[in-house]
This record gives structure tokens, sequence and C-alpha cells, in this order.
């Protein structure tokens, strides 16, 4: 579903236009300084000028679409053009982003058509939105002011800044970005951005390896990638290197490469390649300067039939290639933008997704807010959104992406400045249905920062979780998307209940007069099966509700880690603990012994002997098992 931005309909507007025989005058995003900037011009005398009066022979795309188009104009948006760059390198994104385009096309034989309106689509918080701009762009002294192309009557790129600026505000508000945000706009997809600098990558060639292989994966599988280096103060923004590298500044990665070495049959044979990766500098100009440049000789290792295949070029463009060793050494950030793959019919791997939508928001009664800040604010952190996820394997990779309502169009307002923002992922029961309210234990979590979203890739268990998205601060005011993937459902959903409710039916059945937590941390001792010892789980039984573990294979000292959480009515009724063995070859499993627990209003933590059925004493030691009790009369105090 793509839905009108602004509630512009693109094909109605043309029809209208077509009609009355005049070409679209957006009354939205005028010709004017107020689509310009939002503080002053600093610039100089700008006329709006459609693309008739800049060439006699306009058109979207002159023999068709290239990395190679675009030169960055008069704003410092290099993340956005480097972004463009990626995104021209792949025919099936941009056709999604620059819809219909033949149709949007001049038509030579029918000129009469054309109604002077285009539209690009984005992905925006969720949706894709479609955003319709007519075709005057800013010009000085006859020459497009921001982006533009090599041929003087493209102008697919210009077109689709304008778009891009509209969504924003205005031009000015593309000025300094993050190339990671344009990515996900054009694709939809997954962007994480990591730092080169750390985890020691620059000095261990394993996991420069590991990460080449990640980028060959993304790039493979149709992602956008972008690569820069930091800049640390102002005089360093857009400084050239010695080696024609540029700081603080955006490159689209526009291939990557393993590149056989040798010429001729033995080049076939031998396995010596080369991982390479090839970068676009968004000026069309100002190259990388060391091995493996344009002209540089170590190209002689490589057969001319190869040079062709991966399309090597001697001109200064822009573009060029280096090795990934290289790139890790000079370069401080990476950014790439995964498509993650959804779709039911596949033959590469499948991601089960949950996309929810939140909001933080304050209020004075701790019960309703929803603005509680990082868990440096230990008492209202939990006061935070939160939203519970199962895994349903063993071990499951989770993708996780939180990101923020974009801020960029609030920059006229002076309030265009993102959130520092970042979650939390908390191990929880297996049975919760309602808000946590104490801390639990951090299985992971996103490192805060200001920048539009924040991603996780991570590893975990068997069971029940809960993400609390927040922001580094507390009250601050704020809309977020979340987003999840896993390999099969996780069940995502908010939380937003903070004890079971009261209904018609409690004065008949009765309501909860306790809370019982119940954490089985381990057993001990248990008798084996046989050599490999035994495959032990177990089961926690409360008031005819139960929660059972996985199956812990060849052990006799399991580490269970479970908890379960009972509203309970019978608060004389005892809490039973089972630990059975799996049989794999018989109907029903086996009980191997169990523990009764009172679990009266108090907490506890104690190693207990297992008995056996009914609780009766073994002559065999039927071994331990360790278990902490939390019961309360307060609902909200677990």
């Amino acid at each position: 579903m793509v839905i009108p931005y602004e509630g512009q309909c693109y094909s109605a507007l043309k029809r209208q236009c077509q009609h009355n025989g005049c070409l679209f005058e957006d009354p939205l995003f005028p010709a004017s300084d107020q689509s310009l900037f939002y503080l002053n011009n600093n610039i100089g005398d700008i006329t709006w000028k459609r693309p008739k009066e800049i060439h006699s022979d306009p058109h979207l795309f002159v023999h068709g679409i290239s990395a190679r188009d675009l030169h960055q104009g008069h704003l410092g948006n290099c993340w956005f053009i480097a972004a463009c760059s990626s995104l021209a390198s792949r025919e099936p994104l941009w056709h999604k982003v620059i819809p219909d385009w033949r149709s949007q096309e001049w038509d030579k034989i029918n000129p009469g058509s054309y109604a002077g309106i285009f539209h690009f689509r984005f992905w925006r918080f969720g949706d894709w939105v479609d955003v319709v701009i007519d075709d005057r762009l800013p010009s000085l002294n006859g020459q497009l002011v921001y982006c533009h192309s090599n041929d003087k009557n493209e102008f697919w790129c210009a077109l689709l800044e304008k778009a891009y600026a509209k969504m924003h505000g205005c031009y000015e508000a593309l000025d300094g970005g993050n190339t990671a945000d344009a990515l996900v706009d054009f694709t939809g997809g997954v962007s994480q951005s990591i730092d080169l600098t750390a985890n020691g990558l620059k000095e261990d060639e394993d996991k420069r390896s590991e990460l080449f292989e990640k980028v060959l994966k993304v790039h493979q599988r149709g992602g956008l990638i972008s690569g820069s280096i930091r800049a640390t103060s102002i005089e360093e923004m857009e400084a050239k290197l010695d080696c024609g590298l540029v700081k603080g500044h955006a490159y689209a990665v526009t291939d990557v490469r393993k590149v056989r070495l040798g010429h001729g049959l033995l080049a076939y044979l031998k396995s010596d390649k080369l991982t390479m990766i090839r970068l676009r500098n968004p000026w069309g100009q100002t190259e990388w300067t060391g091995a493996w440049s344009d002209s540089s000789e170590e190209w002689t290792k490589v057969s001319k039939s190869e040079r062709e295949k991966i399309g090597v070029t001697v001109d200064d463009d822009g573009e060029f290639w280096m090795t990934f060793d290289d790139f890790v050494a000079h370069y401080t950030d990476l950014v790439i933008c995964a498509l993650i793959n959804t779709a039911v019919l596949s033959i590469h791997k499948t991601w089960e997704e949950s996309m929810l939508r939140g909001s933080w928001r304050c209020h004075d009664d701790p019960l309703f807010n929803r603005a509680g800040g990082c868990s440096n604010n230990k008492h209202s952190f939990l006061q935070n959104p939160q939203y519970v996820f199962d895994v349903k394997k063993p071990d499951d990779e989770v993708l996780i992406c939180l990101q923020q309502k974009d801020r960029r169009a609030r920059l006229k307002e002076g309030r265009g400045e993102n959130l520092a923002i970042g979650f939390d992922i908390r191990r929880v029961e297996v049975n919760r249905l309602y808000r946590m309210h104490s801390i639990q234990q951090k299985e992971g979590g996103a490192v805060y920062c200001n920048s539009r979203s924040v991603f996780l890739q991570i590893i975990l268990k068997e069971g029940r979780y809960v993400i609390i998205p927040t922001t580094f601060d507390p009250g601050l005011e704020g809309e977020f998307l979340l987003r999840l993937f896993t390999d099969m459902s996780s069940d995502c959903r908010e939380l937003t209940l903070d004890e079971p409710p009261q209904t018609c039916w409690s004065g008949m059945f009765g309501y909860p007069s306790l809370v019982t937590q119940v954490h089985v941390v381990n057993a001990h001792g248990l008798p084996g099966q046989d050599l490999n010892g035994a495959d032990p789980y177990v089961i926690i039984r409360c008031e005819g509700e139960k929660v059972r573990s996985q199956v812990y294979k060849n052990t006799c000292d399991p580490v269970f880690d479970i908890k379960g959480l009972f509203y309970r009515k019978k608060a004389s009724q005892p809490i039973i603990i089972e630990v059975c063995i799996y049989n794999f070859n018989v109907v029903n499993d086996s009980l191997l012994g169990m523990v009764t627990l009172p679990a009266e209003p108090g907490a506890f933590q104690q190693v207990l002997n297992l008995k056996g059925r009914g609780g009766r004493p073994n002559s065999i030691s039927l071994g331990t098992v360790t278990v902490a009790v939390v019961t309360s009369t307060e609902f909200t105090s677990i």
C-alpha cells in the first residue's frame, strides 16, 4: 500500500493539469525561498526554472541510470547523494523509488501530454509514501544549484532530490545527515552502522574477513552500503587526505568482489582472489590514489578480461577500487542497509517480521507515564513502553531495529534534533502477560545514539523476552517504530495492562490475591539414564496452570534458568516443581522427582532435595533443585 504524501494524488493532479492545459505548480512546495531555506538565503539570487528552460531536450534518463550520473551541488548532502549512487546501481530498487518512470519521461511524440509533474516514493516510518512535485528547479546563472547530472539534459537526480527536500520541509534541511537514513528511505530495509575503529577490527585479519563476507552477502542480495571517514572537528570536515580520500564525507559502495589474480588459464586454476570494494565520491571527482587506484600498476596483476568484467575505468569520475583491507585501514564508519527477506516463497532464508508503532508520552501518574528514560533512571525505567516476544527455537538469531519519527521537517521550529534512543532486552517469565514492574535479567540492548534508528543483531535462547525502547533521558516525548525479525513467528505485542483485569466474572470465580514468581535456577546430581547422562526438563505447576522448560540433552546438572509467574486465588495451595526425564522411544516421559513450595508472601532461594512421586522420600538420591521464589500481595511489585 502506498500513501499519498499530504493527500496529493499524482494521477488526479496530472489529469487536472492536462485537462486545463497548464503545467503543475505545487502549492505545498512553492518556487520560493521558503522551500529552499529555514534560516536565510546564503547562496544568491536564485531563479526557478523548468527543465525545458534549462535544456531544449530534457529527459529523466540519458543512456540509462548510473551511479556516475550524480554530482553534489551547493548543499552539504553528500550523505543523500551517496545513497542515490547506491540506489542507481540497483534497478529493482530505483524502479520502486521512481515508479512508472517511462510514463513520467518527456514524450516527443505527444508533447502536449507533459504536465510538469513528477512523483517519487520513499519508505517512511513503516509505509511507502508517494511524494508529488512540480518540475521547477532552483538555478543560479543558468545552472542547477543542487544535485545535477553529468548530462546537462538529464534530470532524474535533481527531481528526486527535490521530492526528498519537500518531504523534509526544505532543501536546507538536507544539509548534513546520515546515509543510513536515506538508504532505509529508499529500500524499507534495516541499516546497521559499524564502527571500523572498534573491537580491534583494523588489526584482526579474521574479523576483517568475517566483515567482508557479511558486506559481500548484503551486496549480493541487493542491499545498499556506504562508507565514511570520521571528522573530529569542523576544520576536518571535507578535508582531503594525502591518499585522495576526504574526511567527513559519505561514499557510496557501488560494488564488492573477490577479484581473480593472474592471467590466462593459470589464473582460473589458481585460488588467489583479492577482496575488493568499489566506492564513489559524490563530488564526481577526487579519488583514492593508493594501491589499486584507477591507473596504478597493481592492475597489471589482473587479466584484461577480469578488468573488463568488473568495470575498471581510468576516468576521473569519483569512482575507484581499493582492497577491503585498505578500506578498513582508512575508513572509520561503514553503513550496511540489508533488505530483510520476508517473502514466503524464497530460496534464501526468510524472516518473520513484527512491526509495531509506539510513543514516549509523559504523565504525572507513574502507572501511565511512558517516558521513563534509560536504565540509569531506576525509578522510572520500567514506566517506558514494553513489548513482549517469544523465541521458539533452542537458539535463534534476532534482529531488532528501533526507529524514531524523523524530526528534520521540524527544523524550522527549532525542534529538528533527534532524541538519543536505545532499548534493552530483558528475559522474563515464559508465561508473562502483564507489564514488568521489577528489573529482570538483561540479555542485550542497543547503544544509545541520537541517530534516527538503532539496530541490534543477537542470538537468544528459547524463552520469553521484553523489549523496552527508551530515550536516554526521562521526560522526553516522541514516536517510534519497532521492527523485530525472527526465524519463527515471535508473537510480538505490547504489554499494556499492569495486572489481571477485574471483570464481571471476578465476583463469581474470584480474583487473585497473590502474585508469585518462581525461578527454577538449576538441578544438580540427577541420576543418569545412560553413560551420556540424562535428558531432563522441569515443569512448574500452580492452581491448574503449568510452565515447562525445554529438554536439556545429556546432562545430570541442567541449568534450567526458567521463570513462571502465577496470579493466585488460593494462598494455601502449594506450588509443585517436577523434574522429568524425556524418553525418546516411550509415549510418556518419566517423573524423576518433585518438590513442593508453600510460597507465602516473602522471598527466598533454597537448594531442595528432589522427592519421589507424591512428595515421598526416596531411598536413592534423586538430586537437588535450586529455586528462588518471590510472593507478594502487590501485583505491581513483580
